[in-house]
């Protein structure tokens, strides 16, 4: 990885003053010495990419220059985590230029007498820290973030270097091979959980475990469902929204739909085939100087005229689309970008991300959850995943108030009210005049499926 270049062209976007990168700490689970599995600050880790807690990277924008603070090993911490590459080690690793205790932050930044440029803290002990070593309130650090920094991180982390695409392309190969074991080995009777096992050891066992919890479900109508304990049954569609983390962290974010049967019965082989052409379609028309915004809009087209077809929806599918109508089928964005974080840089605000000047957020049901809206440049990694799901609650609502009764056929939609929910996503780099599927094909046609059960 190139990371003094990364840090120099951070640098010298910003011109002035100093970068003050925060990395993580610890933090306990249920008592001081039992902590969650850590996890580095991922700006942090791609200036630097040493994953140790208790770090913090100070760079010259004038100059480009970076120091390293942290703390050197104790006789304890020896004696109970084995000997530990010193700081100096860690820094030259990353051509990191100079070294200092942690301790001497808030000196180094009074006495430096320069604006100091911080990224948007998302964990509670950084925001005392920062303000702390700042001299502020903790309610300044809140409102005090860089945009500058965010839009020149933002600039550099969302263009993937041919580094960062091989890493991505392990991830996601890592996470083919855990979709496709679990489609070999659910069965009728088994639980979520056991399902979750056999695809959570491939991680394990190949990267860092997996890069979000796993979404492992027979109701897939639930969109962020983290409950394990359902019984599989035959009748059931089963929903795994799960991928991997490689060993330098980067994610892989697959979402596959297949039956708990040996095949898909008639009526889910209507609804996986909208949701399958959506998703292939939109990929195909994804491309540098194509908006997100664009490619969820037809994703939702495809989706009304498939529903029409069936007699769900109804009327001109464009006004439908226009309408809003479409989001009680799809009430969720049609993908987001994906890197060391699986929605990347989520932390740095959604909207300082995923939108820009010229294409705003959307205040609409369901466009408003788009995470990505602005137009695509060669070199973003993006998801494309489309769904469908039937919603009980949220149909007892907008049929209660009538919503969109000339675009929705709520007594055919009686017939669906048990089914569920599908959806297929598949990680995309975009490219000057196309794009390409990542990693190794992870099967989705309705046939190949079949093959696995």
């Amino acid at each position: 990885m190139q990371y003094r270049e990364r840090r120099n062209k951070l640098a010298e976007k910003i011109g002035e003053g100093l970068i003050l990168i925060t990395g993580n700490d610890e933090a306990p689970m249920n008592y001081k010495d039992n902590y969650y599995p850590f996890r580095q600050d991922s700006t942090f880790l791609y200036l630097c990419g040493i994953s140790q807690p208790g770090l913090a990277l100070i760079i010259d924008a004038s100059t480009g220059n970076t120091i390293l603070f942290g703390e050197e090993m104790t006789t304890d911490d020896m004696v109970w985590t084995g000997p530990q590459p010193s700081l100096r080690e860690l820094a030259d690793k990353a051509l990191i230029d100079d070294v200092r205790p942690y301790s001497t932050i808030r000196e180094f930044l009074h006495n430096q007498q320069k604006e100091v440029c911080f990224l948007p803290p998302y964990r509670g002990d950084n925001v005392l820290k920062i303000a702390n070593w700042i001299g502020i309130r903790s309610a300044e650090v809140l409102n005090g973030a860089s945009e500058r920094l965010v839009e020149a991180v933002v600039s550099l982390r969302e263009i993937k270097d041919e580094d960062e695409i091989n890493e991505m392309e392990d991830a996601v190969n890592i996470s083919a091979e855990m979709h496709i074991e679990a489609m070999k080995v659910a069965k009728e009777g088994m639980t979520e959980a056991e399902v979750m096992a056999h695809i959570k050891k491939i991680a394990l066992a190949k990267g860092k475990g997996t890069a979000y919890p796993p979404i492992v479900t027979r109701n897939g109508e639930i969109l962020h469902n983290h409950h394990y304990d359902s019984v599989l049954k035959k009748g059931d569609l089963l929903l795994i929204d799960s991928g991997a983390q490689n060993k330098n962290f980067y994610a892989g974010d697959i979402t596959r739909t297949f039956p708990i049967a040996d095949e898909f019965t008639d009526k889910q082989k209507e609804i996986y085939s909208i949701v399958l052409k959506a998703e292939k379609e939109c990929i195909s028309a994804a491309k540098e100087g194509v908006s997100n915004l664009s490619l969820h809009l037809k994703s939702a087209r495809i989706i009304v005229e498939g529903l029409s077809s069936l007699g769900i929806m109804k009327g001109d599918p464009d006004e439908a689309v226009a309408s809003g109508a479409h989001a009680l089928f799809m009430p969720h964005g049609l993908g987001h970008q994906i890197g060391i974080d699986v929605h990347d840089m989520e932390d740095l605000g959604e909207d300082l991300v995923g939108y820009d000047k010229e294409i705003k957020r959307s205040k609409q049901f369901g466009l408003k959850s788009l995470r990505l809206g602005k137009k695509l440049i060669a070199g973003m990694v993006i998801t494309v995943e489309p769904g469908i799901y039937f919603i009980p609650g949220l149909i007892e609502i907008w049929k209660n108030d009538q919503m969109f009764t000339e675009f929705i056929n709520y007594d055919k939609l009686e017939e669906y009210l048990d089914f569920g929910g599908i959806r297929i996503e598949d990680n995309v780099l975009i490219e000057k005049n196309g794009q390409r599927i990542l990693g190794k094909p992870i099967p989705k046609e309705i046939k190949d499926i079949e093959k696995l059960r």
